[in-house]
């Protein structure tokens, strides 16, 4: 998940409220010789630390932090050697959505169940699920990162009649409605409107909606909802209600931009793309700068979650109540999370303080809609427990069957037994 930090001002108060609630509730005092040594793939993790009145370095005077940061591409292939062999280990660590549960369920992390279970009744169930294994909590996040589906305005008044959000969702409420909706603003726009520009923007809501993981008993599972999306993205591009451009392709930005051509030439008009809390940030933002406005968000038909970061430590760190404490302030404390949110607009997994703060937001990007309060919503129909860490490998041969299935290059049960084939052969799992 590509980041990057977004500024907005902080009010005098909140910054003044975090310094009082910590001077008061501070933990009891360390030695001095107290060491976390902390990596990180995300400059996020950094500004936490780093944050002028209210980072974990200025609340935390007594613990010394040497922080470092890795390209996300190159972290796993630098924690994985230290971690085996205990030289040269951070104490904590950061772990990205992509590869998070590898760690939880490596057994090398460091039980922080008490962490979670001091404040587990002020947090959102679905991000320390993620960071868990066997009954125990090894990751936990100070985030939370639901999918909404996000519209252009100008294009659902042309075709819909209406741009406000709750009329909006009723015409994407759910499977049959969304497939509906495309059908109508192909007819409606004599071919020129696509629903969504990429298949690939399926396949977290499909992941979503499973009502298992996808390994049970060391065996592939494929759920219904599963079989659904290989059925979905087969009609979709037969009857032409999707772009038939890659997520992340040129053409992909280009559609946010309004200038997606078919292959004809021809403009083709994008409605909607599924994308997390921050692909409103560092997605649509950042590439389509010019459409600000003419955006507003909804639930979409299938709730579900795309990326976020967890923080771990490893289980034989030398400082483990220093360890559980950075932990324990990044993720759960009301006054740090509350400053952090209301100068990032991060979606934060206290539910303290997003039922404090959500009311509060107003995003001119998307017309004035309150974002924070929606995603709020969205963020308790997640699943957390749908995530494995064999799930990066199963995925990416799952698209390469729905790409062959949907392309006609095979039948719908070749690529299932293929999709099989491919994952027993990767995982060593029983057919």
């Amino acid at each position: 998940m590509k980041k990057l930090l977004v500024v907005l001002t902080i009010a005098t108060i909140a910054l003044a409220g975090c310094q009082k609630k910590q001077a008061a509730g501070s933990p009891p005092p360390r030695a001095a010789e107290n060491k976390l040594v902390v990596w990180s793939f995300t400059d996020e993790l950094g500004g936490m630390i780093e944050k002028a009145g209210y980072g974990f370095k200025a609340t935390h005077p007594d613990v010394s932090v040497e922080y470092s940061m890795t390209p996300t591409e190159q972290f796993p292939s630098k924690l994985d050697p230290v971690l085996a062999s205990g030289q040269g280990t951070p104490d904590v660590f950061a772990l990205e959505d992509s590869f998070v549960r590898k760690y939880v369920e490596s057994g090398l992390l460091l039980d922080i169940s008490d962490v979670y279970n001091e404040a587990k009744d002020k947090l959102l169930a679905y991000p320390t699920q993620v960071g868990s294994y066997e009954g125990k909590v090894y990751g936990m996040s100070w985030q939370a990162t639901p999918g909404a589906l996000f519209y252009r305005r100008s294009i659902a008044k042309k075709y819909l009649g209406t741009d406000d959000p709750e009329q909006v969702q009723a015409f994407v409420k759910d499977l049959p409605t969304f497939l509906a909706t495309a059908e109508k603003l192909k007819q409606d726009s004599n071919n020129s409107c696509v629903i969504i520009s990429a298949l690939g923007d399926l396949q977290r809501p499909f992941e979503g909606g499973r009502k298992q993981p996808f390994v049970v008993d060391n065996k592939l599972v494929i759920d219904p909802a599963i079989e659904q999306f290989f059925d979905v993205a087969k009609e979709m591009y037969e009857k032409g209600y999707e772009g038939r451009v890659g997520q992340w392709s040129e053409g992909w930005f280009a559609g946010m931009k309004g200038e997606l051509t078919d292959e004809n030439g021809n403009l083709l008009e994008v409605f909607s793309f599924f994308l997390p809390t921050w692909g409103l940030h560092y997605v649509l933002k950042t590439n389509a700068p010019d459409t600000s406005g003419d955006w507003g968000m909804v639930p979409g038909p299938i709730p579900y979650r795309w990326g976020g970061t967890w923080i771990g430590a490893w289980k034989d760190t030398k400082n483990p109540a220093a360890a559980k404490e950075f932990i324990r302030y990044l993720t759960t404390d009301d006054s740090f999370l509350e400053a952090y949110a209301r100068e990032s607009g991060d979606l934060v997994s206290n539910l303290n303080v997003v039922n404090k703060i959500k009311d509060n937001f107003s995003e001119p990007f998307l017309g004035g809609q309150n974002h924070y309060a929606a995603f709020a919503e969205m963020a308790k129909g997640v699943n957390g427990n749908l995530t494995q860490g064999t799930d990066q490998v199963i995925e990416g041969t799952m698209m390469e069957a729905i790409a062959a299935y949907t392309n006609n290059e095979k039948s719908k049960e070749q690529a299932l037994s293929d999709w099989k084939s491919a994952v027993s052969s990767q995982l060593g799992l029983d057919q």
